[in-house]
């Protein structure tokens, strides 16, 4: 049975707001009416009959925007702060509050920082946060919403990108996400791991490089070492994830391997590697256990870079993006891939951080110049004093 079926009518943001145990028995009908769909009313019309291709043949590329949720390590301090002007953001954090079980608006305002860096939290703060942007820019700049064609996010970004083209409803994404991200956590804490930063030279191997570290950790004794590539995100910009050794030998060797920069991440593990099998599983029952419904707008998959196509695809692939590499780079080719002497279209980045447009703007200059980062901390007149 659906999470919260009876108050998810009509793609709602708050299908769970009146449903703190989101499961069945705990439903009941809202008051009164609920607030609007993440995205506009008439989107489904606008889709309608035969999705994507009908929109990209009513606007050219100017006309046309693109979204990029970011991932988890964009956290921090004081997102969020003054969003809850904004219609449905206050009601947001509320229902969050309600389906995770403590404060989240708090815990991202005011930290702290080690708590909010934990993956169990950053991940839903991260999701709902970067939802929230979403409707900051819904209300300064409407047209930025009605015109997009597509979108894509980055690991736990993908949620947020799910919801926003209408595959998943907010409530019970946030609880998939939830499940997810302890998982995570579980699978990070039950074996000493960590992600590398890795920005090398054209010459730079960084294959070879993963191999002569897992070749080491066998030297000191660890069987069955992980050390791979976790995210491809530029020209010869990666994260390579595994076990603490393997991260260690490569940054004491960086120069034999043609790297100019290492720097470890703080995260807990070593994400979208076979490290994370244990997480799979309990990803894969909840998502069972929500409806998935085809995006009305195109998002790209992580694993391939890939348009998704239908619910089973979804549902697949976000268990299976939590064993491989997030393929960023490769979804930044897909989603700026044009005819030579096409316009780009207008690209912002909604959520904390603007690592993203950072990644565009190696991967795609030209593509970078109509991005716009949506902030998440609005300053306060004392602030700003």
């Amino acid at each position: 049975m659906r999470l919260g079926a009876c108050v998810c009518n009509g793609r709602q943001w708050l299908a769970a707001a009146a449903c703190p145990g989101l499961g069945p028995t705990h439903c009941r009908q809202l008051s009164g009416p609920g607030p609007g769909p993440l995205t506009p009313p008439h989107i489904a019309e606008m889709f309608a009959p035969t999705g994507q291709d009908a929109r990209a043949e009513k606007c050219g590329p100017r006309q046309a925007s693109l979204l990029l949720f970011p991932g988890q390590g964009s956290q921090f301090v004081g997102m969020g702060r003054g969003l809850q002007q904004y219609p449905n953001v206050r009601q947001m954090f509320a229902a969050a509050e309600k389906i995770l079980g403590y404060d989240l608006l708090s815990l991202c305002v005011n930290g702290p920082q080690g708590e909010l860096n934990k993956t169990r939290h950053c991940q839903p703060a991260v999701f709902v946060t970067s939802l929230a942007a979403v409707e900051m820019l819904h209300h300064e700049h409407p047209e930025a919403i009605e015109k997009c064609v597509g979108a894509a996010g980055f690991s736990v970004g993908e949620f947020a990108a799910l919801v926003f083209a209408g595959a998943f409803e907010f409530a019970e994404a946030l609880y998939a996400v939830k499940v997810r991200a302890e998982a995570m956590q579980e699978a990070s804490e039950s074996t000493p791991s960590g992600m590398l930063s890795v920005v090398g030279r054209a010459e730079a191997r960084y294959n070879y490089a993963c191999l002569e570290a897992r070749e080491h950790c066998k030297s000191l004794g660890l069987e069955e070492p992980v050390c791979e590539v976790a995210n491809y995100l530029f020209p010869n910009g990666r994260v390579i994830a595994g076990h603490l050794q393997a991260l260690e030998f490569l940054q004491q060797n960086s120069r034999k391997f043609h790297f100019l920069r290492t720097k470890v991440l703080p995260v807990s593990g070593a994400f979208h590697t076979r490290l994370m099998v244990s997480a799979t599983q309990p990803l894969h029952q909840i998502l069972k256990r929500i409806r998935v419904e085809k995006p009305l707008i195109s998002v790209y998959s992580n694993v391939d870079g890939k348009k998704y196509m239908h619910s089973k695809h979804i549902q697949q692939l976000l268990v299976k993006q939590l064993v491989s590499p997030v393929k960023w780079e490769q979804t930044m080719h897909a989603m700026y891939e044009r005819e030579q002497g096409t316009d780009f279209p207008d690209t912002y980045e909604v959520g904390p951080g603007n690592q993203l447009g950072t990644m565009l703007k190696n991967c795609n200059l030209k593509a970078w110049r109509f991005y716009k980062h949506i902030d998440v901390k609005i300053k306060d007149e004392a602030e700003e004093e």
